[in-house]
């Protein structure tokens, strides 16, 4: 017992196995197996590193951005001028990353709370009848008192009078001038895992510059300044229709760096894209146009609280931060080189599937690549006394003597299959 446990510890130290391979001298198999294995070259060089960069280790942004808009628009209605800055026409006023500009506006000024005819088309009536005292339409603007007002053949309601009538959008937009408004994009981002932070002010980017310049896709690609009319036509709107109803567009601020090379060249790409309010779209078929909300503004008249209302169109802004950084790091680039090698194997089985199951010759492949034993022989090889070994002189004689007179085959083995004089 002693003897075998120190043979099989010895066995298991001291003892390597390879696998069995055979060579197979066959053009189809031969270009099948080189064509696949170029095709699978070709996936991890172009793919895996070129395309992939499969060698870098990945990381995205922890980002903050801070926007201004400056610019003064100018109405004139019923001879009452009015000039509007940007605490007028931009909400909210925080500098948000998302936000909205007015660009045309319903306004009902001197709103109290009261009793008035609805709006007509809101709910129209014949009688007292038709209204329900107490109770609300959802598209209304009050609760009904149960009245019917003959004047307007509409219900009486209990809400802030007079009430609201956005029947008729303006046309032209009544704030064309917000198309030379600017806006001022401010944005900071940190990659953690590489620590380092770059700012959209990145290296030429200082006050005098910031000063006189604004953007261009091609002449000032890096002008944290832009004109919101150019921002419209970069995403694909016209400016006096998305103005008119509301839209939205998104400004993508676009990180993609590469920390293989120096950092300064980590720069900020901007692209435009619309969201919602595409001239190209037929609004009568959507159940929803624009982009509109509403806000009052309450003061006191002669003890009576009153309010002017504000239904506002205008551009939401949305700016979206992307980013993604690359550094090469060797555990990404000997996994990719590992899966690649593992991918290699594919040819392999595909030239077995071919050789053994495709090929006219396919059993006498089978023949060379498995060997096959016969256990009633072993049991009386054992028996005899004779080691498995011995076998293959005796077999290869025997073959020797039944092949007399045949053409050798270039690709036989000896001792591969069981002979008919290990049979008897």
């Amino acid at each position: 017992m002693k003897n075998q446990i120190t043979n099989a510890l010895s066995d298991f130290f001291f003892e390597y196995e390879t696998p069995r391979q055979v060579l197979v001298r066959n053009r189809r198999v031969g270009v099948v197996c080189r064509i696949i294995q170029l095709g699978v070259l070709a996936y991890i060089i172009g793919w895996v590193f070129i395309y992939e960069k499969g060698y870098q280790s990945t990381d995205v942004a922890v980002s903050s951005v801070y926007t201004k808009m400056k610019g003064v628009g100018y109405t004139s209605i019923n001879g009452t001028e009015r000039v509007w800055d940007v605490a007028d026409y931009v909400f909210p006023s925080q500098g948000d990353a998302s936000f909205v500009v007015m660009t045309n506006y319903i306004i009902t000024e001197g709103q109290k709370m009261g009793k008035c005819p609805e709006l007509h088309g809101k709910h129209n009536c014949s009688s007292n009848a038709d209204c329900e005292g107490g109770s609300f339409k959802r598209t209304g603007h009050g609760q009904m008192t149960g009245v019917c007002v003959d004047e307007t053949k509409t219900c009486q309601v209990l809400a802030w009078c007079p009430v609201e009538d956005d029947l008729v959008i303006p046309d032209p937009p009544m704030l064309m001038s917000a198309e030379n408004y600017t806006l001022f994009i401010k944005n900071s981002v940190t990659f953690p895992l590489f620590g380092v932070s770059r700012s959209n002010l990145v290296e030429g980017i200082d006050a005098g510059y910031i000063s006189k310049c604004l953007y261009h896709p091609e002449d000032a690609p890096l002008c944290p300044i832009f004109r919101l009319g150019d921002i419209v036509k970069l995403s694909g709107f016209n400016f006096e229709t998305i103005a008119t109803v509301g839209g939205a567009i998104g400004i993508v601020v676009d990180w993609t760096c590469n920390f293989d090379v120096s950092v300064k060249h980590c720069k900020p790409k901007y692209t435009f894209h619309g969201l919602y309010g595409n001239p190209a779209e037929t609004d009568k078929a959507r159940a929803s146009v624009g982009y509109n909300f509403r806000y009052a503004k309450h003061y006191m008249e002669d003890r009576y609280q009153k309010r002017t209302l504000m239904k506002v169109f205008g551009i939401r802004f949305d700016i979206i931060v992307q980013s993604l950084a690359r550094k090469f790091d060797i555990i990404p680039t000997l996994t990719a080189i590992g899966s690649g090698v593992g991918i290699f194997g594919v040819a392999t089985v595909v030239c077995d599937l071919v050789l053994l199951y495709l090929l006219p010759k396919r059993a006498f492949y089978k023949n060379m690549k498995f060997k096959y034993t016969d256990t009633h022989a072993q049991q009386d090889s054992e028996w005899l006394g004779l080691e498995t070994s011995d076998c293959c002189p005796f077999d290869a004689n025997a073959r020797q003597v039944q092949s007399t007179g045949q053409t050798d085959d270039p690709d036989s083995e000896a001792c591969s299959t069981e002979t008919e004089a290990s049979k008897k």
